[in-house]
């Protein structure tokens, strides 16, 4: 199992963990990035290993060429001083040398191709975790949310049950009640309190101040031309009664008076 594979079953494993719990979802992806960039710390920690391990592979590679080049060199030397038994076993020793550097070279060229591979998960590791970290702010105000409309369809639930608007309509009720009962007694109040005479006198003041109302009103009429002004009162207000008898016997007697006089 490959480093990243086993990451990402821990990273799994935690978040499953977390989501069954789900006590909090804003502490659960607060943890949840908490714990990816404990991980990533963890693979770039291992990743810098395999690179570490890959130039030291680098290193011995180019150590073994470089001790062939010698040996190579020491074998020439050996054949310009006529020594060719040293110079065969300089051979021996830079052919050794050369199958050594052909290994590690192989072993490193197929770590190199496996580092790169590592650095490009690593890479895409912390991309996710960025675009988590971006995404965090959009899950949790979706979340509250969430919260918001559940205890709003909660609270409608509750007053589903009527309990309050009819606990409402019942106070209504009491107070119009109070206020009735109170009208009644201040009607009582007003009928069989006081002096009856002297109400019955007041009710009379009141009529004779709307008849003065009245005149104001046909005055103010006459003023304003909307009626003559040698309309009579009785007339003028639309009453539609007629002048009363014992005035109209009086201007009678008045008109046969002068007559006579004459």
């Amino acid at each position: 199992m490959g480093i990243f594979d086993r990451l990402s079953q821990l990273l799994r494993s935690n978040i499953n963990d977390l989501i069954s719990r789900a006590e909090d979802p804003e502490k659960m992806l607060n943890q949840i990035l908490v714990d990816m960039r404990g991980q990533l710390a963890k693979a770039k920690q291992q990743v810098a290993a395999a690179i570490a391990d890959e130039k030291r592979l680098r290193d011995q590679a180019d150590a073994e060429y470089k001790q062939a080049a010698e040996w190579e060199q020491r074998a020439m030397l050996a054949v310009k001083e006529q020594r060719d038994d040293l110079a065969k076993q300089a051979l021996v020793r830079h052919s050794e040398h050369m199958s050594h550097g052909q290994q590690l070279e192989q072993t490193w060229e197929s770590h190199r191709l496996e580092t790169e591979k590592l650095k490009n998960s690593l890479r895409d590791l912390n991309d996710k975790i960025e675009e988590a970290k971006r995404k965090k702010n959009l899950l949790i105000a979706r979340q509250r949310r969430a919260q918001a409309q559940q205890r709003i369809h909660e609270t409608m639930s509750s007053m589903s049950e009527k309990s309050a608007f009819e606990a409402f309509a019942r106070m209504e009720e009491r107070i119009e009640q109070n206020e009735r009962t109170l009208k009644a007694s201040v009607e009582i109040e007003e009928e069989f309190t006081g002096d009856r005479l002297q109400q019955d006198f007041k009710a009379l003041e009141k009529g004779a101040s709307g008849a003065a109302v009245d005149e104001r009103l046909l005055a103010l009429k006459q003023k304003m031309g909307v009626l003559p002004a040698s309309t009579g009162t009785r007339g003028a207000l639309g009453s539609g009664k007629s002048r009363d008898a014992e005035t109209v016997s009086a201007e009678i007697e008045d008109a046969t008076g002068e007559k006579k006089t004459r």
